[in-house]
């Protein structure tokens, strides 16, 4: 969408939907040339001087809809389509997909295999908490996880409500093998700030690069 405008992604947005399928077909474009899987689809905020309820559910049609469009795009290029809820208490009052509950009823509705959620859980623990019970009832519709400390969105190390090492273990014992992306703002250098992930690893008993020491 047009960032300058105060546009956040088009996917739900009414009236808006041949950008969304043009800048949908750059986005896959550019997914090839670096080899990328997935693309995250982003809602889109809800118009200015609308009221929310006043709008849910046009904008659901018309998420609904573009979502489709996507997914049938996309299952040409053997990619997967992502929906992420970013919470509207702190980082967007606009947005209009902000709790993992919404993203899983739309993606029901859907009802196409290659719509994945893009579970962020720093939105999470802002919206609804319950991490736990949150990631064993929506992991079958999980696609990516995203990590950040709450409240500062710093390192998973640096003070806050959560409990990574706890989280980390939740999610390989229930058999998730995807990426964890960094979604926070390092509080200095980056490579300073990775220091978090290899004291897991050690806390693991594996090497830097999670090798496993046993194994060398």
């Amino acid at each position: 969408g047009d960032q300058e405008a105060g546009e956040m992604g088009l996917a739900a947005v009414p009236g808006r939907q041949a950008a969304f399928r043009q800048d949908l077909a750059t986005a896959v474009q550019y997914a090839k040339a670096v080899g990328c899987p997935r693309i995250h689809l982003l809602a889109g905020r809800v118009p200015l001087g609308a009221d929310r309820a006043a709008v849910a559910g046009e904008m659901e049609t018309t998420f609904t809809e573009n979502l489709r469009y996507a997914a049938d795009l996309l299952a040409q290029e053997d990619m997967v389509g992502l929906v992420e809820p970013i919470n509207s208490r702190i980082t967007d009052p606009r947005y209009y997909l902000n709790t993992p509950h919404q993203a899983a009823a739309i993606l029901e509705k859907v009802g196409r295999p290659n719509l994945k959620l893009q579970l962020d859980l720093f939105h999470c623990q802002i919206m609804d908490g319950n991490l736990s019970r949150n990631l064993e009832t929506y992991f079958p519709l999980i696609g990516h996880i995203q990590i950040a400390q709450v409240p500062g969105r710093h390192e998973p190390d640096s003070p806050g409500e959560l409990n990574f090492p706890y989280i980390f273990k939740l999610l390989e014992s229930l058999g998730y093998t995807g990426y964890v992306g960094c979604e926070y703002a390092p509080k200095g250098e980056t490579l300073e700030g990775l220091g978090w992930l290899h004291s897991y690893w050690e806390s693991r008993g594996l090497q830097h690069g999670g090798t496993s020491k046993a194994a060398d």
